[in-house]
């Protein structure tokens, strides 16, 4: 077992150097540094990739949309940085090697990666399709499971550290009946997050999860609903709900600095999220019954 792990291409890959075992050093100055963003072209990937332009980094845009890509692409230049835009398809593997291919060909490693193109999804599980299963688990956890396997060699192999920065969700501690799909990507995020975590430690490599809650962003009205969630003006109105919550991705950008400034291994980000965080570990019963009733701004 020990030598298969030691011929596999991945370990090869990361073999150039043997690493201090010791635990990260926090990255308190994104100077300069190189970061490299899934899901860039709006949102919460949009607003991080201008924070981290503000704070002086270099930006590598990755997203499937082009001309949103684009736009994010100019505003980080107006920040008077670097701002390379890349078209990628992180479901799948091939583009994202690709993707890496082109930037390794102009560095040697990033500084800072984040995870955090994903997409959006509702309806009971009786209501699910197996279709719909596997574009969201592709998208949402294999999206980052693709990051992570053709960025990290070369990061472990510089031997300067760094820091992964995976979008999972306060769905990723707590399952509302009305996501099973969404939910299930984003537990699994979270638990691969706790693992590479540990296991990037020996690296000096930092690993977040973040979790936000409700957000102000397109992910809902652009999200795939089934069975009764598809029906009405349902969507229309926790779009509406989500604009009145007025919690902005700015907000979720300046969190995740901070999650990175300080190594945080889990930064749930508003109100609620810290809310659902807390209540799962201390009273996870009494949240188990509440999430039984319906969202009161869908009745």
């Amino acid at each position: 077992m020990d030598n298969e792990l030691a011929q596999s291409p991945l370990r090869r890959r990361c073999h150039v150097h043997q690493p201090p075992n010791e635990e990260p050093m926090p990255m308190k100055d994104f100077r300069d540094k190189e970061v490299l963003i899934t899901g860039s072209a709006s949102g919460i990937g949009r607003e991080t990739a201008l924070a981290f332009a503000e704070a002086g980094a270099r930006l590598w845009l990755a997203d499937v949309d082009e001309t949103g890509n684009q736009e994010t692409a100019r505003l980080v230049r107006d920040k008077g940085t670097t701002g390379h835009p890349l078209h990628c398809n992180v479901a799948d593997e091939t583009s994202v090697r690709a993707m890496a291919e082109e930037v390794h060909g102009e560095i040697e490693a990033l500084d800072v990666l984040m995870n955090n193109a994903g997409v959006g999804t509702a309806g009971r599980f009786l209501d699910t399709t197996l279709e719909n299963w596997r574009r969201t688990l592709d998208i949402n956890l294999m999206g980052v499971v693709h990051g992570c396997h053709a960025f990290l060699p070369n990061m472990v192999a510089r031997g300067e550290g760094g820091h992964v920065i995976n979008t999972a969700s306060a769905a990723g501690y707590y399952a509302a009946p009305d996501i099973p799909v969404y939910a299930a990507s984003k537990f699994a995020v979270q638990g691969f997050t706790e693992a590479l975590r540990a296991d990037m430690a020996q690296h000096s490599i930092g690993v977040t999860a973040i979790c936000p809650g409700i957000i102000d962003t397109p992910i809902v009205a652009k999200s795939v609903m089934e069975g009764k969630m598809s029906e009405g003006d349902r969507q229309s109105k926790i779009v509406d709900f989500y604009h009145k919550r007025n919690y902005t991705p700015a907000q979720v950008a300046q969190a995740i600095l901070k999650a990175v400034r300080h190594n945080v291994a889990v930064q749930p980000v508003s109100p609620e999220a810290w809310g659902l965080y807390v209540a799962k570990r201390l009273t996870p019963g009494v949240l188990g019954r509440l999430s039984r009733s319906e969202l009161p701004f869908l009745k």
